[in-house]
């Protein structure tokens, strides 16, 4: 994630002259990110640096800019389908912060799919050979693999988060691109996320942004369709539940205003609001303070939070206060039909 005071910094929203220099020292800093970057894609896209085939279609998941654009529930929906069409099918992720463990999106995804093994490694190829030989996976997906060249891929499949698409319009460090958007010329499939959170005429724009940088990739409208409420136990509760009523709310994620914006769509008053980085841990006494505040904050006892979260702190309550997190899927609204006809052709 993010920190406010970067990400307003970034977005132009700091003025003065201070805020100015530092913008520039960070737009200095981004040109030699950026030549670095293009030589490597130079270097891939002659075929001067080798690429690894793992034997089985690879589908890539990724995007251009760091932050969350919504890549687990893509995950989740492409695996399912797969294993609609009766694949075996295994998850491969460089596995941030998994030293310890899987971490966040590796608990969310075992979860939700528990039939579905997720393979966690820095050495992608090396993870996927594994599942190639030992679990006899007919189709990977790989996670997050845009820019993870070395894997060869049958299908790129790149999101572009509706709400926030190019990363204030610079490299890293001055914006949030990992790559500049040219790279979207090697997508197979681009995937708008939240397209229910941003106006039709600025849809409409960003379609015709995207259709001019990859003219041969179909564009597909989704959104992050929330299910239910469930809890560490996995009790659960209707979407209806909270409504109306006035919660207090956190989240570790890429994107917190996404979040945020979610629950007031649902009709819940977010009386206070907390973020932290992406991917936190949460050490005790992370949550002895958070259980401080939701007895301070959470004035009608309830505090939710998203299932990234919840499956890392595994309570049901903070404090006197019941615990729930928002559970939610990726849904097409236009584009489905291109998105099957484009993974069935990954898959031969």
């Amino acid at each position: 994630m993010v920190p406010d005071d970067l990400r307003a910094l970034l977005a132009g929203e700091q003025r003065g002259l201070m805020a100015a220099l530092e913008r520039s020292g960070l737009r200095l800093a981004s040109v030699p990110y950026g030549w670095a970057v293009a030589i490597r894609n130079r270097l891939f896209d002659r075929g001067w640096r080798a690429v690894q085939r793992a034997g089985v279609p690879v589908v890539s998941i990724g995007n251009l800019t760091v932050g969350g654009t919504g890549k687990t529930p893509c995950v989740e929906y492409v695996a399912r389908r797969l294993l609609e069409w009766d694949r075996r099918v295994a998850i491969l992720s460089r596995g941030y912060g998994s030293d310890q463990g899987p971490n966040d999106e590796a608990l969310v995804l075992e979860e939700n799919l528990p039939e579905v093994p997720h393979l966690q490694g820095a050495d992608r190829a090396a993870v996927a050979k594994r599942a190639v030989q030992e679990l006899k996976s007919e189709v990977l997906v790989l996670d997050d693999g845009f820019q993870h060249r070395r894997l060869a891929r049958d299908l790129d499949l790149v999101l572009v988060d509706a709400t926030e698409p190019w990363g204030f319009g610079y490299l890293l460090p001055r914006g949030l691109l990992r790559e500049s958007p040219r790279g979207l010329g090697r997508a197979g499939v681009v995937l708008l996320t939240r397209c229910d959170q941003v106006e039709p005429t600025a849809l409409t724009r960003l379609q015709d942004e995207v259709a001019k940088l990859t003219p041969q990739a179909p564009v597909v409208l989704t959104s992050h369709q929330p299910t239910e409420w469930s809890d560490a136990e996995r009790r659960s509760k209707t979407l209806e539940q909270f409504k109306g009523r006035r919660i207090a709310a956190f989240c570790g994620i890429g994107n917190p205003e996404a979040f945020r914006r979610t629950l007031g769509d649902l009709g819940m008053t977010v009386g206070a609001f907390r973020s932290f980085p992406d991917h936190h841990a949460y050490p005790r006494t992370d949550i002895e303070a958070l259980c401080n505040w939701a007895r301070q904050e959470a004035t009608e006892g309830v505090v939710v939070t998203t299932q990234k979260d919840l499956v890392k702190l595994r309570l049901t309550r903070l404090g006197e206060c019941e615990l729930w997190a928002l559970r939610i899927q990726l849904r097409i609204h236009a584009g489905q039909d291109a998105l099957d006809r484009k993974l069935k052709e990954a898959l031969g």
